[in-house]
């Protein structure tokens, strides 16, 4: 677009060009234009014109899309004299349109609900629009569309009415609520087998029912219920039709979770859901599995809103417990993604009991649990020609997992000891068939590590039977006791006598190309709990890491295998740590070497990031543990290793790769374990290594190299020989950091360098305030960090207010430190250049950028700067609040003046942050 308005016919054409154009490039370029065009004020006139022309389905659904679209995101283009003549023209536009396609009237009544919540002038929509078509039979359709989306769209996160209009509209939809169902039960008698216009029905009264403000009394006595239950439990309602009655149900279960303040409509719905049973063993017989589903999301909806009720009062009034038994009916069902659905609902219950800790309670609802145990130890079993280890990336395997995290969950009611032994026993006692022995040892592994290791012969005797077994059985049990064995390594480290069998064991499994990856973890976590005990077998340890790419290993098991063998390496004698970690490390660099050197024809080295995580996770691990006064026993390696072996080697891949950005990262990742790793001790390499950060930098600014550059001011800022160079260095990294951030869209487009570069700085904050408070770059980062603010980035947006709140905080925590009066006058000078500014753009940014769980963050900068100089702070507030605007575009009240002084002085009289963070929340809301 080149910014005047668009013909008709050259809208037309493009909406053509992206439905029909073969030409995808057409296409691409058709949808920039249109949403170009969607963006611009003349969308509003177009989009109407459209819908006037009414030539066909995709330019009116498009034009249709494109008011829903203005409406929600651009109402304030509109000035107040034109709402009423808009709302006129879409009511005609849905009339005019109601026979031409369902999803353009779902877009009209999308735009019509939104214009409705914001136009304050529109006084009784509801009853409006109920008077206007309730009594014309074609117009009913349309109707019951606007009166299911209205309801949906009052929490919509598209539109920021604010919680004052909010308030408004769910009272007047409270209000005219009786008024929609009984339209509903009418549009029921009149169109009677209608089956759309019955799933219209059923989906605009679990609209209401969502909202919450359908009176329970009424809707107790109500014949709608009747007829949900009626369609649920006929056998020849169709798919669709069923599953409109079961959202509606599930819909009015939720509604009534407070069941004490709904007794009517929830027995009501308690008794129907009862009734299902037997249409749920029909659509079994029928394998009708949509339906199933149906059923088993009712019966676990039922189960949720019962369960404060069930565990009150178990097995009397609605607390019966048939509820439970219509769960474990539905974890009967062949099917595991019937009883994946209840999953939600047993965490919940597992969650309650184990809080109400009532031994009593626990035997009540210990006979369920062992049943829905019994039932997923059927549901995890493989098919019985399945061939090969069991697959963890698929459906079925991710199904597993989540069995494994519920089983750890609930075992507590029935006792991991008395589950694991009787699982054993199944083993021990009969010949099952190998998918059911893989089952049975995929639970034992689920609940390993929550039995009691301490002298317990049921855990000693199945290690004894797992590393005795076959290498003929069948291969998905030998992979599932492999991991079982990994987490029983609490038992082997109680009992040392089965570290060499156990491990005997797992290196057979780690020369089978299948089994490697699986037996490497296993022997991580022999490795991490037996640390003490594996120091004798190190040798083996580091042949294997010498040999790692002659196993069959994916890269996450080898850097496993590695960690392992780094926190043993951690616990050998001081002397020999020097010399092992040499020889671990070596392996690394060669591999590096020659991939520095191979093939230079080419240009380009080859891919050196399995090496820089091996070497990373070397160091990263490798933390021995040193008495006072004992000099740490890598240090002098490290610094002869650095300086001869590893930083050459390190330097050059940085070089090599220094436009690859994740390659790039995986050095300063190594780097920045192995500066961790040794301390000050490598202080003598900071300057050939910020030097080569910086140079490359300025090219391609990576921003791991931020991250890198917080790790040395961590390390070294204390150290008053490095703070000249690590301020040096910051003031390097700024400069086209700023740059980078500047330009259009910059802070939005560059979350990760905006999150690095307030790391950095605040790492300089917590480590040498003076030195940064005194530079000419700290009022650049001030004035970043203040238009960084109202990013909406999780880890950004917390970098930047944990920047803010350290600064501040410099100046009021008087640690005894030389320096505080010092800090305490740079801080107020910072402050009084910049606090009127930052307060005004924190205010700014809760009301209008900030999604909530950014509130506490800026509550605390909020409370630093109020502890630093309450006064003037209280006048930097209030400034901000009156730059607020008080209406909606639609002439709705945002904030009444009573709101804003009172947030005003619960913010400016609060005693501890948290009263600060509660009052931002609760004001924030006016505008969301």
């Amino acid at each position: 677009m080149d910014g005047s308005k668009p013909s008709l016919p050259i809208v037309y054409q493009a909406v053509q060009a992206l439905y029909h154009d073969p030409d995808p490039t057409g296409k691409e370029r058709a949808s920039v234009w249109l949403e170009e065009l969607q963006r611009s004020m003349y969308a509003w006139e177009v989009a109407d014109q459209l819908l006037q022309m009414k030539q066909d389905v995709e330019s009116c659904y498009f034009a249709a899309q494109t008011m829903k679209m203005k409406i929600q995101t651009s109402f304030y283009e509109l000035p107040p004299e034109t709402h009423l003549a808009l709302r006129d023209s879409l009511l005609t536009h849905i009339q005019n349109l109601k026979d031409l396609s369902p999803i353009i009237i779902t877009q009209l009544a999308l735009a019509i609900a939104d214009l409705a919540l914001q136009m304050a002038s529109w006084k009784g929509s509801v009853h409006t629009l109920i008077e206007k078509y309730s009594n014309d039979t074609s117009s009913m359709p349309f109707l019951i569309e606007i009166l299911t989306v209205l309801p949906e769209e009052v929490h919509s996160r598209s539109l920021r009415i604010g919680a004052n209009r909010r308030t408004e509209i769910i009272e007047d939809l409270a209000f005219c609520s009786s008024t929609v169902v009984t339209l509903l039960v009418t549009c029921l008698e009149k169109t009677g087998s209608d089956e759309k216009m019955l799933i219209k029905v059923f989906r605009c009264l679990g609209s209401w029912f969502n909202l919450g403000v359908l009176d329970s009394n009424f809707m107790a006595s109500n014949q709608l219920i009747m007829v949900l239950f009626q369609v649920l439990q006929r056998h020849d309602t169709s798919t669709n039709l069923h599953e409109a009655a079961s959202d509606c149900v599930c819909s009015a279960l939720y509604a009534i979770e407070t069941v004490d303040t709904h007794v009517a409509l929830a027995m009501q719905l308690f008794k129907g859901v009862l009734t299902l049973e037997t249409a749920y063993h029909m659509a079994v017989a029928r394998e009708d599995l949509d339906k199933v589903l149906n059923y088993c999301r009712i019966f676990t909806e039922l189960c949720e809103t019962f369960m404060e009720i069930t565990v009150r009062s178990p097995g009397q009034g609605m607390g019966d417990l048939r509820t439970l038994e219509l769960l474990l009916i539905c974890a009967g069902h062949p099917q595991y993604e019937v009883a994946e659905i209840s999953f939600n609902f047993w965490y919940r219950l597992g969650e309650h009991l184990y809080k109400t800790n009532n031994p009593a309670l626990h035997n009540v609802f210990r006979p369920y649990i062992q049943r829905l145990l019994h039932s997923l130890a059927r549901h995890c079993q493989l098919d019985p020609d399945h061939e090969g280890i069991p697959e963890d990336t698929d459906d079925f395997g991710e199904f597993r997992m989540r069995v494994s995290d519920l089983v750890k969950d609930v075992i507590f009611l029935v006792g991991s000891m008395e589950c694991f032994s009787q699982l054993y026993s199944t083993l021990r006692e009969g010949n099952p068939p190998w998918e059911v022995t893989e089952a049975v040892l995929f639970i034992m592994a689920a609940i390993a590590k929550s039995v009691d290791p301490e002298n317990n012969p049921t855990l000693t005797e199945v290690l004894e039977q797992i590393v005795c077994l076959p290498q003929s059985v069948h291969m998905a049990v030998r992979f599932t006791s492999i991991e079982l064995v990994g987490e029983m390594s609490e038992v082997v480290d109680r009992n040392p006598r089965f570290l060499d069998p156990v491990l005997n064991y797992l290196m057979k499994g780690l020369r089978e190309k299948t089994l490697a990856s699986v037996a490497a973890k296993a022997i991580h976590n022999i490795c991490s709990v037996c640390r003490d005990h594996m120091a004798q077998h190190f040798q083996g340890l580091l042949d294997i890491a010498r040999s790692l790419d002659t196993f069959a290993l994916s890269s996450d098991a080898a850097v496993g295998l590695l960690k392992g063998t780094a926190l043993v390496l951690a616990r050998l004698p001081l002397e020999k740590i020097a010399e092992c970690l040499s020889d671990l490390c070596a392996v690394q660099v060669m591999a590096l070497k020659k991939l520095l050197a191979h093939d230079p024809s080419t240009g380009k080295a080859a891919d050196p990031t399995v090496w820089l995580d091996r070497l990373a996770v070397i160091f990263r691990h490798t933390n021995p543990m040193v008495e006072n006064g004992q000099t740490h026993p890598c240090q002098k390696v490290i610094q002869e290793m650095f300086s001869v072996q590893i930083w050459p080697v390190l330097s050059e891949t940085l070089n090599a790769h220094q436009a690859d950005n994740r390659i790039v990262e995986r050095c300063c990742r190594c780097l920045r374990f192995a500066v961790r790793c040794v301390g000050k001790g490598s202080a003598s390499l900071l300057q050939p290594l910020v030097t080569q950060m910086v140079n490359v930098y300025q090219v391609y600014p990576h921003s791991c190299f931020l991250y890198l550059g917080s790790i040395l001011v961590d390390e070294y800022g204390m150290e008053e020989g490095c703070r000249q160079g690590l301020l040096d260095m910051l003031q390097a990294l700024c400069m086209p950091t700023f740059q980078l951030l500047e330009q259009p869209n910059g802070l939005r487009n560059h979350p990760d360098t905006v999150d690095d570069l307030f790391r950095l700085a605040t790492r300089f904050v917590q480590r040498s305030p003076v030195t940064l408070l005194s530079s000419n770059i700290i009022v650049h980062i001030i004035q970043c960090a203040i238009a960084a603010t109202t990013l909406d980035h999780r880890d950004a947006n917390c970098s930047v207010m944990k920047f803010i709140r350290d600064l501040v905080h410099t100046g009021v925590s008087n640690d005894h430190e030389d320096d505080f009066e010092v800090r305490k006058q740079l801080i107020g000078q910072a402050m009084g250049q910049n606090a009127q500014q930052l307060v005004t753009q924190l205010v700014h940014s809760c009301c209008f950028c900030l999604p909530p769980y950014t509130l506490p963050d800026v509550a605390e900068v909020l409370w630093e700067i109020m502890v630093f100089d309450r006064p003037t702070f209280c006048r930097w507030l209030e400034t901000a609040l009156k730059g607020l605007p008080k209406e909606t575009a639609g002439g709705a009240v945002s904030v009444t003046h009573k709101q804003l002084t009172d947030f005003h002085k619960q913010v400016t009289s609060a005693e501890e942050c948290k009263q600060v963070c509660w009052a931002i929340r609760e004001f924030t809301r006016l505008y969301r």
